[in-house]
């Protein structure tokens, strides 16, 4: 009996995430089989899902709406002009604080 070269993987995702996922792909030459074929060892190698699965601490853009980003970043550029600032080297060491 000769041994299969490959096996299919079938997975039901939204129409517009596997669109959006194949145009960064495409993009960077990544055919999906071989990033599939990639996370698979992975996790062989890693014995788990090699990438965090927890809910972000903080807001991310994939988390907000269009108009809950404008504010934030109206409310950050507003903050700028006024001279709320942080300078860059605190703002990183509480960065580190928390990681």
């Amino acid at each position: 009996m000769m041994a299969t070269k490959s096996a299919n993987v079938t997975a039901r995702v939204q129409p517009e995430i596997k669109q959006q996922a194949e145009a960064v792909l495409e993009r960077i030459g990544l055919p999906v089989s071989v990033l599939i074929d990639t996370l698979y060892r992975q996790i062989i190698m890693t014995g788990g899902v090699p990438y965090s699965l927890t809910v972000p601490k903080f807001p991310t853009r994939d988390g907000m709406t269009d108009e809950q980003f404008n504010a934030m970043m109206e409310k950050g550029y507003n903050q700028a002009k006024n001279g709320q600032a942080v300078p860059i080297d605190e703002a990183f060491a509480e960065i580190r604080k928390g990681i």
